[in-house]
């Protein structure tokens, strides 16, 4: 007979098929709770970092098992490298000590990610026929590898001194609201918060508040809606779709992986600065964007950022010449795709932003963009050329996005758009407030924030009851994972 605690302790320990998400009741209950005893730790440093480091290692057990160690060996290994390249004197030493660090962090992050799309290339190119590995992807590794990754290079190129305290690190390592899928944050911006006084106010609560609001509703209802009710139909079986509904089943992909990747991002945000940590930016409305170039600098920003520094410009950027320079940006935007996935779809997709970028370069220099009109031109065009790629990036095969392409082109059928509307009255809804919401004036989202910080405290605690309760109405059977887990 189960007992209460054997059902205490199953709650509590890492089940792969129900891991910890932000989206879960589980996670509601569990942020509560740091929340519950936070206060009487938060002007007490050393405990309250004591207090978030554990929490966030039980967050990563519930979410990823024993991964977890992985975590903590990643941590401490930088940790070491760190402090042993900083105070190395000789150039030769200091390679050296980085060369391990790239060994441990892109190893690891190979082995797990890379190894089995390593042996497919070779079966597919040679006609081996070498077994897969049993490799199972730790959640977030490409995250929290980028992370301390850039911890160790920037103690290489001297931007600041290693810290001293290996607790402090972990935290940084492992806290929880940002760990399995970003924003992928800098040591230099972070770890001086972990000593200081936080402060919160009401200002920081309404804005806390609004994010987690508007990332709930973006991937609970609009993300995980499209993809379950619409997105996944076309792309798994696009010859079954005329042209105008796979072309529509794109437009939705676009808008269901800005809603999921851009959700978790507002909701990490909010989480962190309730508990008075300050993370980056992650999206500007990447769909407002006038050029391709422009799009990175809204899209991803942490990843973005993180390739332009420590890959492109360490490539030599756009120091060496034109013809380096592009190379530079074709190299950088397939490592960038390779990054999001073991396939030579995500490959694809980076090289086609790749070229992009190298176009941009030309395009950008007679400064057409200055003009209104072909402003809005170039939002129209970097739009639709990122939802083309798109295609490849959620495709499981070239074969299904060839197929997509095709289908949109020579099977286009517009009149079905009626019958489009009526079959798929809710996604239709949910396409058009999304692309509503998405390019509404910033100056609109200024004011709604301005409202909701007039709110009293138990006005936007209902406003917050009411969003978790439309989330338990839209939601589908089993919980949605967000899409850049995977990655």
């Amino acid at each position: 007979m189960i007992t209460l605690v054997d059902r205490l302790i199953g709650l509590l320990a890492y089940s792969p098929q129900n891991p910890l998400l932000f989206n879960s009741s589980f996670f509601l209950f569990f942020f509560i709770l740091v929340l519950l005893f936070y206060p009487f730790l938060v002007n007490r440093i050393n405990l309250r970092t004591w207090y978030l480091l554990l929490a966030s290692l039980y967050f990563y057990y519930k979410t990823g098992g024993s991964f977890v160690i992985l975590l903590i060996l990643t941590a401490l290994i930088n940790f070491f490298i760190g402090a042993k390249l900083y105070r190395c004197q000789s150039r030769g030493g200091r390679r050296a000590w980085l060369f391990l660090s790239l060994l441990w962090n892109l190893g690891t992050l190979g082995y797990f990610k890379y190894t089995n799309f390593i042996i497919d290339s070779i079966n597919q190119i040679s006609g081996a026929g070498i077994a897969n590995l049993d490799v199972f992807l730790p959640i977030g590794i490409s995250f929290f590898t980028f992370q301390t990754w850039s911890y160790t290079l920037d103690l290489y190129y001297r931007k600041f001194e290693p810290i001293s305290s290996f607790k402090d690190f972990a935290f940084f390592v492992s806290f929880f609201p940002q760990l399995v899928a970003g924003p992928i944050v800098r040591a230099s911006y972070f770890i001086p918060q972990i000593n200081q006084k936080l402060h919160l106010d009401r200002d920081i609560v309404a804005r806390s508040l609004l994010l987690i609001f508007a990332g709930l509703l973006k991937k609970g209802v609009i993300a995980d809606y499209l993809s379950i009710n619409f997105v996944d139909r076309v792309f798994e079986n696009p010859a079954l779709f005329s042209g105008l509904e796979n072309l529509l089943g794109v437009y939705a992909y676009a808008l269901q992986i800005y809603c999921d990747f851009s959700g978790y991002s507002d909701i990490a945000i909010g989480l962190a600065a309730l508990l008075g940590f300050d993370l980056p930016i992650n999206f500007m409305s990447p769909y407002k964007a006038y050029s391709v170039t422009d799009f990175w600098r809204r899209w991803h920003i942490s990843l973005s950022t993180w390739l332009r520094d420590y890959l492109y410009i360490p490539l030599g950027g756009n120091r060496k010449g034109k013809a380096r320079q592009y190379l530079n940006l074709m190299i950088t935007m397939l490592l960038g795709g390779l990054w999001h996935g073991a396939s030579w779809n995500f490959v694809f997709w980076g090289g086609l932003h790749g070229i992009a970028l190298v176009f941009d370069k030309f395009w950008l220099r007679l400064k057409f963009t200055e003009h209104k009109v072909m402003r809005a031109l170039g939002i129209l065009v970097t739009f639709n050329f990122v939802c083309f790629t798109w295609i490849f990036f959620r495709s499981p095969s070239f074969a299904n996005s060839w197929l997509m392409i095709e289908r949109i082109f020579t099977a286009f059928n517009g009149g079905l758009f009626w019958s489009w509307i009526s079959k798929y009255s809710v996604p239709a809804v949910l396409i058009a407030l999304g692309y509503l919401a998405h390019w509404q004036p910033d100056s609109w989202e200024r004011h709604f924030g301005s409202i909701l910080r007039k709110m009293p405290v138990f006005v936007q605690s209902t406003l917050l009851a009411l969003v978790i309760w439309i989330l338990f109405q839209a939601r589908s059977a089993d919980i949605q994972p967000f899409i850049y887990f995977q990655f």
